[in-house]
């Protein structure tokens, strides 16, 4: 990617939903230029703009961090297996803890048990499995900047961010909403236009079910792009042991660290998952050694190391070219 197409992704993380006007007015070029530019990307593979779910829409029970050992030579044929899985939100081969690390969400409490003591090491090639069960987040990928624009560049955004509700109670959705959920999960930049084609319903209608849609935070726009596309060559796991007390904190602040991609209070093993992206080597040791040396409360900490990523957020992917962005079950 150039110059333009970074600042482009940096915009878009920014406002997921502005317009190219807008788009093109933040970074310096022509509506026509942007346009060109968001369509060569996309059709590439190298970016979409896709809606992340609520997860109670998914599940009625958390998600699971499953650290995987494989029988030798048997990596990438596991690895391959547990990304067909519907379960299966990411999927990457590692090494340092386990082989392969993925994240689960069960699509009932009920299925639990089956998916963590059967299906999954039964998977040939497996040689153990052991799992973290996600208590709370502390930070989410869609919060994940590159930081490109000034603060000009900024204002002329603003007023396209989604504006968002405080979160309450889940609500159950109607059949248009959760249709309009499958769509926008897919294309989080889906205009009132095309909704209202997709689904047969009036545009104002449409309007109003994307407006509710997001002040509810039931889809929360993102840019999906491989983080290495954008300078970030290096991607790690971090399990970690906190003093009791000091999880929270620790939490909280690794949440707000800049190579934040997913941090989570876990039960397990671990207290903290921390799963980060870097520059290179250089900048992961200094996080070690200075950033995370700094954080009160910590026992010990564990990498993995990311060796390629199958599957991340549902959406397969090779090497940096993504794949199709489908649900495999309707939220609820």
């Amino acid at each position: 990617m150039d110059d333009l197409d970074l600042d482009l992704v940096s915009a878009l993380q920014e406002a997921p939903r502005a317009p190219i006007n807008a788009l093109a007015d933040a970074v310096g070029s022509s509506p026509s230029t942007v346009g060109r530019r968001l369509q060569r990307l996309h059709a590439e593979r190298l970016l979409r703009v896709i809606g992340q779910l609520d997860w109670t829409l998914i599940s009625d029970t958390h998600p699971r961090h499953v650290w995987i050992t494989t029988e030798p030579g048997r990596l990438q044929d596991v690895a391959r297996q547990l990304a067909e899985l519907p379960e299966a939100q990411y999927v990457a081969m590692t090494t340092g803890r386990a082989d392969v690390y993925c994240t689960v969400r069960p699509l009932r409490r009920e299925a639990v048990k089956d998916l963590l003591t059967q299906r999954i090491p039964s998977v040939p090639g497996v040689a153990s499995t052991q799992s973290d069960l996600v208590l709370k987040p502390f930070g989410r990928a869609e919060a994940w900047r590159i930081d490109r624009l000034d603060d000009d560049q900024l204002a002329v955004l603003a007023p396209h961010r989604i504006a968002t509700q405080e979160v309450v109670a889940p609500q159950a959705l109607s059949e248009q909403e959760r249709e309009a959920t499958r769509l926008l999960h897919a294309d989080a930049r889906l205009t009132s236009s095309d909704l209202s084609r997709a689904l047969g319903v009036s545009q104002s209608t449409a309007h109003r079910l994307i407006a509710g849609l997001l002040e509810r935070q039931v889809v929360r726009p993102r840019v999906e792009v491989e983080p290495a596309l954008l300078g970030f060559h290096l991607e790690v796991a971090l399990s970690l042991s906190t003093e009791p007390g000091s999880t929270e904190a620790v939490g909280q602040a690794l949440g707000r660290h800049p190579s934040a991609r997913y941090v989570s209070m876990v039960a397990g093993n671990a207290t903290v998952i921390h799963q980060g992206v870097f520059r290179g080597e250089e900048h992961l040791a200094d996080f070690l050694s200075e950033d995370l040396a700094a954080l009160p409360g910590i026992r010990s900490v564990e990498v993995s190391v990311v060796l390629d990523v199958l599957r991340r957020y549902w959406i397969t992917r090779t090497g940096t070219r993504l794949g199709q962005a489908d649900l495999p079950f309707d939220p609820r």
